[in-house]
């Protein structure tokens, strides 16, 4: 396993990757109509690249066997989605390629951001999962993380519920 942290120069990869993991993910839950409009949105060039340059986003490939099997985005300060102080960290998007899954990468990814939050003196790390995403949601929770709220997603023009999940990190 390789972590790589991307730059401007991996936005074309990062946009590709994005789509095909998000929409794996999430289309057969959501009309085509809905789907098409929040990858437009999300990951439009612009977008990304704004993100990109964002001092308090970080994205990072991770890969396996020379291969690129899937990313994850952090946040900090008030790059984060929901205003949760500045001693917590958030783990925006964390996403495998269908062709990697169950080989330990999510907890990977999740490791790495735990490592990070704890380098950069976090108290907290959090994400936001879709309600309906029973998989991820036991996986967050034997990892640690507890539902501590909930935020509303967009995904087109239906409105969705993410339950936001925290996971407190011990006294540095």
């Amino acid at each position: 396993m390789k972590m790589h942290k991307c730059t401007s120069e991996d936005l074309e990869l990062l946009r590709e990757i994005s789509i095909e993991t998000f929409t794996d993910t999430f289309a057969a839950d959501n009309t085509p109509e809905d789907l098409a409009a929040y990858l437009e949105r999300a990951y439009h060039p612009d977008q990304l690249r704004s993100e990109l340059a964002n001092p308090d986003s970080s994205f990072y490939f991770i890969y396996l066997e020379s291969k690129l099997a899937g990313y994850l985005k952090l946040n900090t300060g008030v790059a984060q989605s929901e205003e949760m102080g500045l001693d917590a960290l958030e783990i925006e998007r964390i996403y495998v390629r269908s062709a990697f899954k169950r080989r330990g990468l999510g907890k990977q990814l999740i490791s790495f951001a735990i490592q990070h939050a704890r380098e950069t003196e976090k108290a907290a790390i959090w994400l936001g999962v879709w309600e309906h995403n029973t998989r991820a949601l036991e996986f967050y929770r034997v990892l640690g993380f507890e539902k501590t709220g909930a935020h509303s997603f967009y995904m087109g023009d239906d409105e969705q519920t993410d339950y936001i999940m925290t996971k407190r990190l011990e006294a540095f």
